[in-house]
Protein backbone atom coordinates (compact mmCIF):
# COMPACT_ATOMS: atom_id res chain seq x y z
CA UNK A 1 0.00 0.00 0.00
CA UNK A 2 1.29 3.48 -0.81
CA UNK A 3 1.40 6.61 1.32
CA UNK A 4 -1.73 8.09 -0.27
CA UNK A 5 -3.75 5.06 0.83
CA UNK A 6 -2.77 5.52 4.49
CA UNK A 7 -3.74 9.20 4.33
CA UNK A 8 -7.16 8.15 3.03
CA UNK A 9 -7.77 5.66 5.84
CA UNK A 10 -6.63 8.22 8.46
CA UNK A 11 -9.21 10.68 7.13
CA UNK A 12 -11.83 7.92 7.06
CA UNK A 13 -11.06 6.95 10.66
CA UNK A 14 -11.65 10.42 12.12
CA UNK A 15 -14.71 11.11 9.95
CA UNK A 16 -16.33 7.79 10.90
CA UNK A 17 -15.35 8.27 14.56
CA UNK A 18 -17.28 11.53 14.57
CA UNK A 19 -20.28 9.99 12.74
CA UNK A 20 -20.68 7.29 15.39
CA UNK A 21 -20.10 9.55 18.39
CA UNK A 22 -22.62 12.01 16.95
CA UNK A 23 -25.27 9.27 16.70
CA UNK A 24 -25.05 8.57 20.45
CA UNK A 25 -25.01 12.30 21.27
CA UNK A 26 -28.07 12.83 19.04
CA UNK A 27 -29.92 9.97 20.76
CA UNK A 28 -29.14 11.58 24.13
CA UNK A 29 -30.35 14.93 22.81
CA UNK A 30 -33.66 13.38 21.74
CA UNK A 31 -34.01 11.74 25.15
CA UNK A 32 -33.36 15.06 26.91
CA UNK A 33 -36.30 16.61 25.04
CA UNK A 34 -38.62 13.69 25.90
CA UNK A 35 -39.03 12.72 22.23
CA UNK A 36 -41.05 9.53 21.54
CA UNK A 37 -39.10 6.25 21.35
CA UNK A 38 -39.89 5.63 17.67
CA UNK A 39 -37.98 8.80 16.78
CA UNK A 40 -34.61 7.24 17.79
CA UNK A 41 -34.29 4.90 14.75
CA UNK A 42 -35.55 7.79 12.62
CA UNK A 43 -32.18 9.48 13.25
CA UNK A 44 -30.42 6.92 11.09
CA UNK A 45 -33.29 7.00 8.60
CA UNK A 46 -32.88 10.76 8.12
CA UNK A 47 -29.11 10.24 7.82
CA UNK A 48 -29.32 7.67 5.02
CA UNK A 49 -32.16 9.42 3.18
CA UNK A 50 -29.54 11.68 1.60
CA UNK A 51 -27.75 8.64 0.15
CA UNK A 52 -30.92 7.65 -1.69
CA UNK A 53 -32.04 11.11 -2.81
CA UNK A 54 -28.58 12.28 -3.91
CA UNK A 55 -27.47 9.01 -5.54
CA UNK A 56 -27.89 10.25 -9.16
CA UNK A 57 -25.70 13.30 -8.46
CA UNK A 58 -22.91 12.35 -6.04
CA UNK A 59 -21.10 10.05 -8.48
CA UNK A 60 -20.73 12.84 -11.04
CA UNK A 61 -19.72 15.26 -8.27
CA UNK A 62 -17.00 12.88 -7.05
CA UNK A 63 -15.57 12.61 -10.57
CA UNK A 64 -15.80 16.29 -11.48
CA UNK A 65 -13.10 17.30 -8.95
CA UNK A 66 -10.03 15.70 -7.30
CA UNK A 67 -11.42 13.30 -4.72
CA UNK A 68 -9.38 14.71 -1.84
CA UNK A 69 -11.07 18.08 -2.37
CA UNK A 70 -14.51 16.43 -2.52
CA UNK A 71 -13.84 14.66 0.80
CA UNK A 72 -12.69 17.96 2.39
CA UNK A 73 -15.86 19.81 1.35
CA UNK A 74 -18.15 17.04 2.56
CA UNK A 75 -16.50 16.91 6.00
CA UNK A 76 -17.18 20.63 6.34
CA UNK A 77 -20.85 19.89 5.58
CA UNK A 78 -20.86 17.47 8.52
CA UNK A 79 -19.51 20.25 10.76
CA UNK A 80 -22.44 22.42 9.62
CA UNK A 81 -24.85 19.70 10.77
CA UNK A 82 -23.25 19.74 14.24
CA UNK A 83 -23.51 23.53 14.39
CA UNK A 84 -27.24 23.29 13.63
CA UNK A 85 -27.69 21.29 16.86
CA UNK A 86 -26.00 24.13 18.75
CA UNK A 87 -28.67 26.50 17.50
CA UNK A 88 -31.54 24.30 18.68
CA UNK A 89 -32.40 22.87 15.25
CA UNK A 90 -34.21 19.56 15.65
CA UNK A 91 -31.70 16.66 15.82
CA UNK A 92 -33.43 14.82 12.96
CA UNK A 93 -32.93 17.74 10.58
CA UNK A 94 -29.39 18.45 11.76
CA UNK A 95 -28.42 14.79 11.44
CA UNK A 96 -29.90 14.78 7.92
CA UNK A 97 -27.39 17.51 6.96
CA UNK A 98 -24.58 15.29 8.31
CA UNK A 99 -26.00 12.51 6.13
CA UNK A 100 -25.93 14.90 3.16
CA UNK A 101 -22.18 15.28 3.66
CA UNK A 102 -21.67 11.54 4.19
CA UNK A 103 -23.56 10.71 0.97
CA UNK A 104 -21.28 12.94 -1.09
CA UNK A 105 -18.18 11.68 0.78
CA UNK A 106 -18.66 7.97 0.09
CA UNK A 107 -18.14 7.81 -3.73
CA UNK A 108 -14.91 9.78 -3.38
CA UNK A 109 -13.66 7.61 -0.49
CA UNK A 110 -14.19 4.29 -2.27
CA UNK A 111 -13.68 5.56 -5.81
CA UNK A 112 -10.14 6.74 -5.09
CA UNK A 113 -9.18 3.16 -4.11
CA UNK A 114 -9.68 1.95 -7.68
CA UNK A 115 -7.54 4.87 -8.90
CA UNK A 116 -4.68 4.17 -6.49
CA UNK A 117 -4.59 0.37 -6.38
CA UNK A 118 -4.68 -2.61 -8.80
CA UNK A 119 -7.63 -5.03 -8.68
CA UNK A 120 -5.70 -7.73 -6.82
CA UNK A 121 -5.19 -5.37 -3.86
CA UNK A 122 -8.84 -4.34 -3.49
CA UNK A 123 -9.79 -7.07 -0.99
CA UNK A 124 -6.81 -6.16 1.21
CA UNK A 125 -7.60 -2.43 0.84
CA UNK A 126 -11.24 -3.06 1.81
CA UNK A 127 -10.02 -5.08 4.77
CA UNK A 128 -7.99 -2.07 5.90
CA UNK A 129 -10.87 0.34 5.30
CA UNK A 130 -13.43 -1.85 7.07
CA UNK A 131 -11.01 -2.67 9.91
CA UNK A 132 -10.22 1.02 10.55
CA UNK A 133 -13.89 1.94 10.11
CA UNK A 134 -14.80 -0.65 12.70
CA UNK A 135 -12.18 0.71 15.10
CA UNK A 136 -13.70 4.14 14.58
CA UNK A 137 -17.13 2.68 15.36
CA UNK A 138 -15.75 1.19 18.58
CA UNK A 139 -14.03 4.38 19.70
CA UNK A 140 -16.86 6.55 18.37
CA UNK A 141 -19.63 4.75 20.22
CA UNK A 142 -17.53 4.54 23.40
CA UNK A 143 -16.65 8.23 23.05
CA UNK A 144 -20.30 9.14 22.45
CA UNK A 145 -21.36 7.05 25.45
CA UNK A 146 -18.74 8.75 27.63
CA UNK A 147 -19.79 12.22 26.48
CA UNK A 148 -23.45 11.64 27.41
CA UNK A 149 -22.74 9.85 30.71
CA UNK A 150 -23.67 11.25 34.11
CA UNK A 151 -20.03 11.08 35.23
CA UNK A 152 -19.00 13.35 32.37
CA UNK A 153 -21.80 15.82 33.08
CA UNK A 154 -20.85 15.96 36.77
CA UNK A 155 -17.17 16.52 35.94
CA UNK A 156 -17.81 19.75 34.02
CA UNK A 157 -16.83 22.97 35.83
CA UNK A 158 -19.51 25.29 37.18
CA UNK A 159 -18.89 27.96 34.61
CA UNK A 160 -20.11 25.61 31.87
CA UNK A 161 -23.72 25.94 32.95
CA UNK A 162 -26.31 25.84 30.16
CA UNK A 163 -25.82 28.75 27.78
CA UNK A 164 -29.04 30.67 27.30
CA UNK A 165 -28.12 31.74 23.77
CA UNK A 166 -28.07 28.14 22.51
CA UNK A 167 -30.71 26.64 24.83
CA UNK A 168 -28.76 23.37 24.94
CA UNK A 169 -27.22 21.87 28.07
CA UNK A 170 -23.46 22.20 28.59
CA UNK A 171 -22.54 18.48 28.33
CA UNK A 172 -24.19 18.28 24.90
CA UNK A 173 -22.37 21.43 23.78
CA UNK A 174 -19.02 19.96 24.84
CA UNK A 175 -19.89 16.65 23.17
CA UNK A 176 -20.72 18.41 19.91
CA UNK A 177 -17.44 20.35 20.13
CA UNK A 178 -15.48 17.09 20.43
CA UNK A 179 -17.34 15.65 17.44
CA UNK A 180 -16.60 18.75 15.35
CA UNK A 181 -12.93 18.51 16.31
CA UNK A 182 -12.83 14.98 14.90
CA UNK A 183 -14.44 16.14 11.64
CA UNK A 184 -11.84 18.92 11.51
CA UNK A 185 -8.99 16.40 11.81
CA UNK A 186 -10.52 14.35 8.99
CA UNK A 187 -10.70 17.48 6.82
CA UNK A 188 -7.00 18.21 7.48
CA UNK A 189 -6.06 14.72 6.29
CA UNK A 190 -8.27 15.25 3.23
CA UNK A 191 -6.13 18.24 2.29
CA UNK A 192 -3.06 15.96 2.27
CA UNK A 193 -4.55 13.59 -0.33
CA UNK A 194 -2.80 14.21 -3.64
CA UNK A 195 -4.57 14.26 -7.00
CA UNK A 196 -4.21 10.74 -8.48
CA UNK A 197 -4.25 12.10 -12.01
CA UNK A 198 -7.31 10.05 -12.95
CA UNK A 199 -9.53 11.86 -15.42
CA UNK A 200 -13.10 11.07 -16.42
CA UNK A 201 -15.26 12.22 -19.33
CA UNK A 202 -16.99 15.56 -18.91
CA UNK A 203 -19.68 15.17 -16.26
CA UNK A 204 -23.29 16.11 -16.91
CA UNK A 205 -24.70 19.07 -14.95
CA UNK A 206 -28.37 18.90 -15.93
CA UNK A 207 -30.39 17.06 -13.24
CA UNK A 208 -32.55 15.12 -15.71
CA UNK A 209 -29.52 13.85 -17.65
CA UNK A 210 -27.81 12.89 -14.39
CA UNK A 211 -30.87 10.90 -13.31
CA UNK A 212 -31.02 9.15 -16.69
CA UNK A 213 -27.30 8.36 -16.56
CA UNK A 214 -27.65 7.01 -13.03
CA UNK A 215 -30.63 4.86 -14.07
CA UNK A 216 -28.56 3.34 -16.88
CA UNK A 217 -25.72 2.51 -14.47
CA UNK A 218 -28.19 1.12 -11.91
CA UNK A 219 -29.81 -1.24 -14.43
CA UNK A 220 -26.46 -2.32 -15.86
CA UNK A 221 -24.97 -3.24 -12.47
CA UNK A 222 -28.11 -5.05 -11.25
CA UNK A 223 -28.31 -7.08 -14.50
CA UNK A 224 -24.70 -8.22 -14.23
CA UNK A 225 -24.56 -11.79 -12.83
CA UNK A 226 -21.83 -10.97 -10.31
CA UNK A 227 -22.91 -7.38 -9.73
CA UNK A 228 -26.45 -8.28 -8.67
CA UNK A 229 -25.25 -10.90 -6.15
CA UNK A 230 -22.65 -8.66 -4.53
CA UNK A 231 -25.11 -5.75 -4.49
CA UNK A 232 -27.76 -7.95 -2.89
CA UNK A 233 -25.37 -9.13 -0.17
CA UNK A 234 -23.93 -5.72 0.68
CA UNK A 235 -27.39 -4.09 0.65
CA UNK A 236 -28.66 -6.72 3.08
CA UNK A 237 -25.56 -6.33 5.26
CA UNK A 238 -25.80 -2.55 5.63
CA UNK A 239 -29.56 -2.60 6.15
CA UNK A 240 -29.22 -5.29 8.81
CA UNK A 241 -26.21 -3.58 10.40
CA UNK A 242 -27.96 -0.23 10.77
CA UNK A 243 -31.03 -1.89 12.29
CA UNK A 244 -28.92 -4.05 14.60
CA UNK A 245 -27.38 -0.88 16.10
CA UNK A 246 -30.76 0.12 17.51
CA UNK A 247 -31.85 -3.42 18.36
CA UNK A 248 -28.70 -3.82 20.49
CA UNK A 249 -29.47 -0.57 22.36
CA UNK A 250 -33.06 -1.63 23.07
CA UNK A 251 -32.02 -5.20 23.96
CA UNK A 252 -29.33 -3.91 26.34
CA UNK A 253 -31.93 -1.74 28.07
CA UNK A 254 -34.55 -4.49 28.43
CA UNK A 255 -32.51 -7.69 28.83
CA UNK A 256 -29.35 -6.38 30.51
CA UNK A 257 -30.75 -3.27 32.28
CA UNK A 258 -27.98 -1.05 30.90
CA UNK A 259 -28.26 2.76 30.48
CA UNK A 260 -27.44 4.41 27.13
CA UNK A 261 -23.76 5.09 27.85
CA UNK A 262 -23.18 1.42 28.82
CA UNK A 263 -25.36 0.07 26.00
CA UNK A 264 -23.30 2.04 23.49
CA UNK A 265 -20.29 -0.08 24.48
CA UNK A 266 -22.13 -3.16 23.17
CA UNK A 267 -22.23 -1.53 19.71
CA UNK A 268 -18.47 -1.30 20.00
CA UNK A 269 -18.31 -4.99 20.94
CA UNK A 270 -20.08 -5.91 17.68
CA UNK A 271 -17.59 -3.69 15.86
CA UNK A 272 -14.67 -5.58 17.45
CA UNK A 273 -16.01 -8.76 15.87
CA UNK A 274 -16.43 -7.05 12.49
CA UNK A 275 -12.80 -5.89 12.66
CA UNK A 276 -11.56 -9.45 13.31
CA UNK A 277 -13.73 -10.82 10.49
CA UNK A 278 -12.66 -8.09 8.06
CA UNK A 279 -8.95 -8.58 8.75
CA UNK A 280 -9.27 -12.36 8.46
CA UNK A 281 -11.06 -12.02 5.12
CA UNK A 282 -8.43 -9.59 3.83
CA UNK A 283 -5.72 -12.17 4.59
CA UNK A 284 -7.43 -15.36 3.43
CA UNK A 285 -9.99 -14.60 0.69
CA UNK A 286 -8.73 -13.65 -2.81
CA UNK A 287 -11.06 -11.73 -5.11
CA UNK A 288 -11.81 -14.79 -7.28
CA UNK A 289 -13.03 -16.71 -4.18
CA UNK A 290 -15.20 -13.90 -2.80
CA UNK A 291 -18.53 -15.64 -3.47
CA UNK A 292 -17.53 -18.63 -1.31
CA UNK A 293 -18.26 -16.66 1.91
CA UNK A 294 -22.02 -16.29 1.35
CA UNK A 295 -23.09 -19.14 3.70
CA UNK A 296 -21.67 -17.11 6.58
CA UNK A 297 -24.47 -14.60 6.02
CA UNK A 298 -27.04 -17.29 6.78
CA UNK A 299 -25.03 -18.30 9.86
CA UNK A 300 -24.96 -14.69 11.09
CA UNK A 301 -28.76 -14.43 10.95
CA UNK A 302 -29.17 -17.66 12.91
CA UNK A 303 -26.59 -16.63 15.55
CA UNK A 304 -28.54 -13.38 16.14
CA UNK A 305 -31.41 -15.54 17.43
CA UNK A 306 -29.22 -16.55 20.38
CA UNK A 307 -29.50 -12.98 21.71
CA UNK A 308 -32.89 -13.96 23.10
CA UNK A 309 -31.14 -16.38 25.49
CA UNK A 310 -28.49 -13.94 26.79
CA UNK A 311 -29.23 -12.13 30.06
CA UNK A 312 -25.66 -11.32 31.17
CA UNK A 313 -23.02 -9.05 29.65
CA UNK A 314 -20.50 -11.91 29.93
CA UNK A 315 -22.68 -13.97 27.59
CA UNK A 316 -23.57 -10.94 25.44
CA UNK A 317 -19.95 -9.97 24.71
CA UNK A 318 -18.77 -13.18 22.98
CA UNK A 319 -22.12 -13.56 21.23
CA UNK A 320 -21.98 -10.05 19.74
CA UNK A 321 -18.31 -10.51 18.79
CA UNK A 322 -19.30 -13.68 16.89
CA UNK A 323 -22.12 -11.84 15.08
CA UNK A 324 -19.69 -9.09 14.10
CA UNK A 325 -16.95 -11.51 13.00
CA UNK A 326 -19.31 -13.39 10.70
CA UNK A 327 -20.52 -10.08 9.26
CA UNK A 328 -17.03 -8.72 8.60
CA UNK A 329 -15.76 -11.95 7.08
CA UNK A 330 -18.50 -12.19 4.47
CA UNK A 331 -19.03 -8.51 3.59
CA UNK A 332 -15.41 -7.46 2.87
CA UNK A 333 -14.88 -9.87 -0.10
CA UNK A 334 -18.35 -9.04 -1.45
CA UNK A 335 -17.62 -5.32 -1.22
CA UNK A 336 -14.33 -5.77 -3.09
CA UNK A 337 -16.06 -7.85 -5.79
CA UNK A 338 -18.73 -5.16 -6.19
CA UNK A 339 -16.11 -2.41 -6.54
CA UNK A 340 -14.22 -4.45 -9.13
CA UNK A 341 -17.33 -5.22 -11.20
CA UNK A 342 -18.44 -1.60 -11.02
CA UNK A 343 -15.01 -0.39 -12.11
CA UNK A 344 -15.04 -2.84 -15.06
CA UNK A 345 -18.60 -2.01 -16.16
CA UNK A 346 -18.54 1.76 -15.58
CA UNK A 347 -16.57 4.45 -13.73
CA UNK A 348 -15.76 4.06 -10.03
CA UNK A 349 -17.79 7.03 -8.83
CA UNK A 350 -20.93 6.00 -10.71
CA UNK A 351 -20.78 2.37 -9.57
CA UNK A 352 -20.33 3.40 -5.94
CA UNK A 353 -23.25 5.82 -6.26
CA UNK A 354 -25.39 2.84 -7.38
CA UNK A 355 -24.01 0.81 -4.48
CA UNK A 356 -24.82 3.58 -1.99
CA UNK A 357 -28.33 3.97 -3.39
CA UNK A 358 -29.07 0.24 -3.13
CA UNK A 359 -27.51 -0.21 0.31
CA UNK A 360 -29.14 2.84 1.83
CA UNK A 361 -32.52 2.08 0.32
CA UNK A 362 -32.20 -1.23 2.20
CA UNK A 363 -31.32 0.70 5.37
CA UNK A 364 -34.33 2.99 4.94
CA UNK A 365 -36.76 0.11 4.51
CA UNK A 366 -35.39 -1.94 7.42
CA UNK A 367 -35.22 1.07 9.77
CA UNK A 368 -38.76 2.10 8.81
CA UNK A 369 -39.98 -1.41 9.65
CA UNK A 370 -38.09 -1.34 12.94
CA UNK A 371 -39.50 2.10 13.84
CA UNK A 372 -42.99 0.74 13.12
CA UNK A 373 -42.38 -2.27 15.39
CA UNK A 374 -41.19 0.08 18.17
CA UNK A 375 -44.26 2.28 17.72
CA UNK A 376 -46.44 -0.85 18.00
CA UNK A 377 -44.63 -1.72 21.29
CA UNK A 378 -43.53 -5.08 19.91
CA UNK A 379 -41.45 -7.04 22.42
CA UNK A 380 -37.71 -6.73 21.71
CA UNK A 381 -37.30 -10.53 21.72
CA UNK A 382 -39.89 -10.87 18.96
CA UNK A 383 -38.07 -8.16 17.01
CA UNK A 384 -34.78 -10.08 17.38
CA UNK A 385 -36.33 -13.34 16.16
CA UNK A 386 -37.94 -11.65 13.15
CA UNK A 387 -34.68 -9.86 12.35
CA UNK A 388 -32.51 -13.00 12.54
CA UNK A 389 -34.88 -15.08 10.43
CA UNK A 390 -35.15 -12.31 7.85
CA UNK A 391 -31.35 -12.03 7.45
CA UNK A 392 -30.85 -15.81 7.22
CA UNK A 393 -33.75 -16.25 4.79
CA UNK A 394 -32.66 -13.36 2.57
CA UNK A 395 -29.10 -14.70 2.33
CA UNK A 396 -30.44 -18.16 1.44
CA UNK A 397 -32.49 -16.60 -1.39
CA UNK A 398 -29.42 -14.69 -2.69
CA UNK A 399 -27.40 -17.93 -2.68
CA UNK A 400 -30.20 -19.66 -4.62
CA UNK A 401 -30.17 -16.83 -7.18
CA UNK A 402 -26.38 -17.13 -7.57
CA UNK A 403 -26.69 -20.88 -8.16
CA UNK A 404 -29.29 -20.21 -10.89
CA UNK A 405 -26.99 -17.61 -12.48
CA UNK A 406 -24.13 -20.10 -12.44
CA UNK A 407 -26.24 -22.81 -14.09
CA UNK A 408 -27.33 -20.33 -16.77
CA UNK A 409 -23.73 -19.29 -17.38
CA UNK A 410 -22.53 -22.90 -17.59
CA UNK A 411 -25.35 -23.74 -20.00
CA UNK A 412 -24.52 -20.81 -22.31
CA UNK A 413 -20.82 -21.64 -22.11
CA UNK A 414 -21.54 -25.28 -23.06
CA UNK A 415 -23.70 -24.21 -26.02
CA UNK A 416 -20.88 -21.94 -27.16
CA UNK A 417 -18.38 -24.82 -27.02
CA UNK A 418 -20.69 -27.06 -29.08
CA UNK A 419 -21.11 -24.36 -31.73
CA UNK A 420 -17.36 -23.88 -31.86
CA UNK A 421 -16.82 -27.66 -32.23
CA UNK A 422 -19.45 -27.88 -35.03
CA UNK A 423 -17.75 -25.01 -36.85
CA UNK A 424 -14.40 -26.80 -36.61
CA UNK A 425 -15.91 -30.00 -38.04
CA UNK A 426 -17.50 -28.10 -40.95
CA UNK A 427 -14.16 -26.42 -41.57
Amino acid sequence: MNRGFYTIIAAQFFSSLADNALLIVSIALLASTQSPAWMTPMLKLFFVLSYVVLAPFVGAFAEAFPKGRVMFITNLLKVCGCLMMFFNVHPLLAYAVVGFGAAAYSPAKYGILTELLPAEKLVAANGWIEGLTVLSIIFGTVLGGALVSQQFAQSLPDWMAPLAAFQVNAPIEVALSVVMLSYGLAALFNLKILDTGAHYPHQEHKPLRLVMDFSHCFIRLWRDRLGQISLGVTSLFWGAGATLQFIVLKWAEKALQLPLDKAAILQGVVAVGVAFGAMAAARTIPLKKSLSVMPLGVAMGLVVLLMTLAHSVWVAYPLLILVGALSGYFVVPMNALLQHRGHVLMSAGHSIAVQNFSENLSILMMLALYALMVKLNLNVYIVIVLFGLFVAGSMAMIMKRHAANQREYDSLHLIGEHKHADADQLG
